[in-house]
């Protein structure tokens, strides 16, 4: 038998990964950011509805429908997918590709404003 422990609203015992007590359906956690990546193993794409779907605790076939429903709304459902794409990490402790590009972005100004870029051309002395 697995680890239970009790509901905060209820009292009864569920399991300590719940996202939502099934005996009075009370949300247990709040939206917390870190808890939040795209690697679940029920990801089909990028794996941004399964980390919606997850981290609000709605069902993964609602949130997927909503992308598409938003899709016909100007191409926002395509559109926010790849923004959440850019700033939900892919696993848990990780970097999100947002983040990731920024620091790449900021080391590659830093070695320019240095003038230690790896592309420039050695000047000969001139005659």
């Amino acid at each position: 038998m697995d680890n239970r422990i009790p509901c905060p609203y209820c009292a009864e015992d569920i399991r300590p990964e719940a996202v939502r007590c099934p005996h009075c359906r009370s949300r247990l956690g709040g939206l917390d950011p870190t808890s939040w990546h795209r690697d679940h193993p029920d990801r089909r794409l990028a794996g941004v509805s399964a980390a919606v779907a997850h981290g609000l605790g709605v069902s993964l076939s609602a949130v997927r429908v909503g992308f598409v429903a938003l899709t016909f709304f100007h191409l926002l459902g395509p559109a926010l997918y790849g923004l959440l794409w850019l700033v939900i990490p892919s696993r848990p402790g990780e970097q999100p590709p947002f983040e990731h590009g920024v620091a790449r972005a900021r080391e590659m100004a830093a070695r320019f404003a240095r003038g230690s870029g790896g592309g420039t051309m050695p000047q000969e002395p001139r005659a």
